[in-house]
């Protein structure tokens, strides 16, 4: 198990919790239910599900490796990362299972670089997307990204066809 400084600690718990409630709202869900679209410019639900994984990566790159994505990074994740056209060319015919795996390869990530970090990282001062701000906020963005792309999954659910 890992340990975390106080501050870490929390926004870990935050991030758990976050994905505990969306995970939640995916179970039983069939590979038909996660490719279905509510629009036809819409997004599924495993490419949200692959998004927030995408999110989280992007900001690994960023913020732990300090640099821009590689190409086979940009090819593996640049889809669900930006969703639209693409996303809904190539992200279908997965089971519930490869989204959690992603979303669990990724955070596991982020868990072990946070267990090495103290609490005064979150509140470094560092530029992000061009505005002043710090780690904590940037980490926060991950999880906040995740609520409200799970809003849309609940609302997805309600929509899918019924047998």
């Amino acid at each position: 198990m890992l340990d975390f400084t106080p501050q870490v600690g929390h926004l870990v718990s935050q991030m758990d919790y976050a994905r505990y409630t969306t995970l939640e709202a995916v179970k039983g869900l069939t590979t038909s239910e996660l490719d279905f679209l509510p629009s036809e410019d819409g997004n599924s639900i495993g490419a949200l599900l692959l998004h927030m994984a995408a999110v989280e990566k992007g900001f690994q790159i960023e913020i732990f490796d300090g640099r821009r994505p590689n190409e086979q990074e940009m090819k593996d994740w640049a889809p669900p990362y930006s969703l639209g056209d693409k996303g809904r060319e190539s992200i279908k015919g997965n089971p519930l299972e490869f989204y959690i795996e992603k979303l669990e390869e990724v955070r596991r990530r982020t868990l072990e670089e946070f267990a090495h970090l103290q609490d005064d990282w979150l509140y470094e001062d560092r530029q992000w997307d061009g505005h002043p701000s710090n780690h904590y906020f940037i980490w926060f963005h991950v999880y906040e990204d995740e609520i409200n792309h799970r809003g849309q999954i609940r609302m997805i659910r309600k929509m899918l066809p019924r047998d």
